[in-house]
């Protein structure tokens, strides 16, 4: 038993885990209520897109001397505002649009991480550092959350609608382009406040495991966000904890145990796998 409270106690008695395990909490919970959202939208692809097409923008905030978050940000919202763009005016569907951006940017971003001389180790960039963030890194994340946070809430009807039925809420008024690219930005914040501690490669498993995992458990929406608050958050301060006593990646431990929790509620939920089954 002793050894079990060590377990959960002992990591607390570091800064560095400290701050780790703030921002495992701030990241999950931002990053879960994006999930739901993303998930009724069928928009999982392009998180991912955003969240590598922020590549070049990082290493041209670190050449001019720009704050990263600024340039991740600058690069992903042009990455979602060139998206549209594309699929409004050609024939082409938006997923295949989104692959071609993304890969694009991304790949601009590899072939100038090449060539950009640098102290900064833009490596953590694509897998990110839990355990190496800062106060600040803290503040900033802390602040991106919290203003994703209260434009969700202001706007959390007109949002579930138009994620659920388009149509319909332009039927009955709503600013449907306005809600559409808003949608974007919260998305490019969040990446932007993730990218530090879990990198750009795998911050789309974080906005997209923890709104599907819920998607198979409930059936109402405010049930769904609860649950992938405490998928998301349980999953980053028990995957920060389990790297910390195995010497291990930190992300990708997060992401693990997210995938695992997605894996029991496929095999075990009454909506789906082995249950839906068994009936």
């Amino acid at each position: 038993m002793e050894s079990f409270a060590d377990f959960f106690i002992t990591p607390f008695s570091y800064g560095f885990m400290q701050r780790a395990l703030i921002v495992a909490v701030l990241i999950g919970a931002v990053c879960s209520v994006l999930s739901c959202y993303l998930v009724l939208r069928g928009w999982s692809l392009m998180g991912d897109a955003i969240s590598h097409a922020v590549l070049p923008g990082i290493v041209l905030a670190v050449v001019t001397g720009l704050p990263i978050a600024v340039g991740a940000f600058a690069s992903g919202l042009s990455c979602a505002l060139l998206t549209g763009y594309l699929k409004e005016n050609s024939r082409v569907k938006e997923d295949t649009v989104m692959g071609i951006v993304f890969s694009g940017m991304f790949g601009l971003g590899l072939v100038l991480m090449t060539k950009v001389e640098t102290d900064q180790h833009l490596m953590h960039i694509l897998f990110g550092n839990m355990l190496g963030v800062t106060w600040r890194d803290v503040i900033e994340t802390g602040l991106i959350a919290g203003v994703t946070f209260l434009v969700v809430i202001a706007k959390q009807r007109d949002l579930l609608l138009y994620c659920f039925d388009p149509q319909h809420a332009r039927a009955i008024g709503l600013p449907v382009r306005l809600i559409h690219y808003g949608l974007l930005v919260l998305l490019a914040l969040t990446i932007v406040a993730a990218l530090k501690a879990v990198g750009v490669i795998l911050v789309v498993a974080m906005l997209a495991t923890p709104g599907a995992t819920a998607y198979l458990l409930t059936n109402r929406f405010d049930h769904m966000l609860a649950l992938s608050a405490a998928v998301a958050i349980g999953s980053s301060v028990l995957g920060t904890l389990v790297s910390f006593h195995i010497d291990g990646a930190t992300g990708p431990c997060i992401v693990l145990i997210q995938a695992a929790a997605f894996l029991a509620a496929f095999l075990f939920a009454p909506r789906s796998g082995l249950l839906r089954r068994a009936h």
